[in-house]
């Protein structure tokens, strides 16, 4: 048969990580490489009383078909929460979608033409580029330092690109670098958003993971023109397999959202929306994030110590304030992609970062999860990365 697939097709890549964590599925394997959280602190007992509960009370409503925006109590429930990170906004300001991921198509359909330009930290979060890549959009990486997206940059960028539509940003624990956009960037950033009339996507699902550090605003705080599209998960603080996340944007904008996902999925799971609304109203989600924040330090600690002590010199890496991620750079000489390979070899798995940077290169970097793994098992698996690296 002549091929018919359209010609977005071509250019369609499967996830570098998705392929690497079907490497780790054999249980000796000690894998650093997926973005996923800890399954021993899923709260399996009280998500099975949810469930029952649900089903008892409103279970004919449970299993039906729902609203494209959501259900009302969940969304009520996130527009408090907002309000807590400084955000004010109303009901008509959530809508819920099937998990951050979505959220990401969706802003394609919504925003981008092709050859429209896409500002995107430089490294950034590889699935973020691959759900807009068939929209077939520019994308340009913006330098990053410790306090986040260099703004001079940015604005150069800007001057240079009058087809930009986004600046795609992960301001908090920054997804692969780990890294913390300071408070006068995140000011910077929206006076900048609002001179040259870009909306920004604030992908924000580790901001309630922080372990170190004082509380920074979301950048949505500081939004005066409605421009920022906040993206919202509770994959990160409570469950990833229910796939609930949300998205906080102006009236105008979010119906367009919704437009778009009424041809994708009607709406998310009503069943799994109503579950999370009942353990939010039964159980103490804050005191279960908290539980989750002090495990996480803790593993994060031990990777930073492990690493000091295993590790040969001449690898740079940051200690991150919260999040589930570090970045590392080797020498230059090295290339990650080849060291993956014999850690392979030794039950040990990570990400390589030239697959965080959308033009490619940087084959001395890797990203490691420091939140999955046990503590003696991040002891075990940072020994065999550092026999590995000693030897290369």
């Amino acid at each position: 048969m002549t091929s018919k697939y359209a010609r977005r097709v071509k250019n369609a890549k499967p996830s570098a990580i998705r392929e690497i964590i079907k490497l780790t599925q054999k249980p000796e394997v000690i894998s650093f490489a997926g973005g996923l959280p800890a399954p021993e602190l899923f709260p399996i007992q009280e998500m099975q009383a949810v469930c029952d509960r649900v089903l008892k009370e409103n279970g004919r409503q449970a299993l039906q078909y729902g609203t494209t925006e959501g259900y009302i109590p969940l969304r009520q429930y996130i527009v408090d929460k907002m309000k807590k990170l400084s955000i004010d906004c109303g009901i008509d300001n959530i809508g819920i979608i099937s998990g951050s991921q979505q959220g990401l198509d969706l802003t394609g359909k919504v925003f981008l033409d092709e050859g429209d330009v896409v500002l995107c930290e430089s490294p950034t979060y590889p699935s973020a580029v691959n759900s807009l890549q068939p929209y077939s959009p520019r994308f340009i990486e913006v330098s990053m330092d410790d306090q986040g997206m260099d703004m001079q940059e940015l604005k150069l960028l800007l001057e240079e690109n009058p087809r930009t539509k986004l600046i795609y940003t992960i301001p908090d624990f920054q997804n692969p670098s780990g890294r913390t956009m300071s408070l006068e960037r995140r000011k910077q950033l929206i006076e900048l958003a609002n001179q040259f009339n870009v909306i920004i996507v604030e992908d924000s699902p580790y901001i309630d993971l922080r372990f170190r550090g004082d509380f920074l605003p979301p950048l949505k705080a500081f939004d005066t023109e409605g421009r920022v599209v906040y993206q919202g998960s509770f994959s990160k603080i409570l469950v990833p397999g229910l796939r609930v996340g949300w998205l906080c944007a102006s009236r105008e904008i979010l119906r367009k959202y919704t437009i778009f996902k009424q041809g994708v999925d009607l709406h998310t799971s009503t069943f799994a929306q109503m579950q999370i609304a009942n353990f939010v109203e039964t159980f103490d989600l804050p005191g279960h994030i908290h539980k989750v924040i002090e495990v996480y330090k803790k593993r994060c600690d031990v990777m930073c110590n492990s690493i000091k002590r295993e590790f040969p010199a001449g690898i740079t890496y940051r200690r991150p304030d919260g999040g589930l991620f570090m970045w590392l750079e080797l020498p230059e000489s090295m290339n990650a992609a080849e060291i993956l390979q014999s850690c392979l070899a030794n039950d040990v798995a990570f990400v390589p970062g030239h697959a965080f940077f959308p033009r490619g290169g940087h084959y001395n970097t890797l990203r490691l999860n420091f939140a999955t793994m046990p503590e003696e098992k991040i002891m075990e698996g940072i020994s065999r990365m550092g026999k590995v690296l000693k030897a290369v």
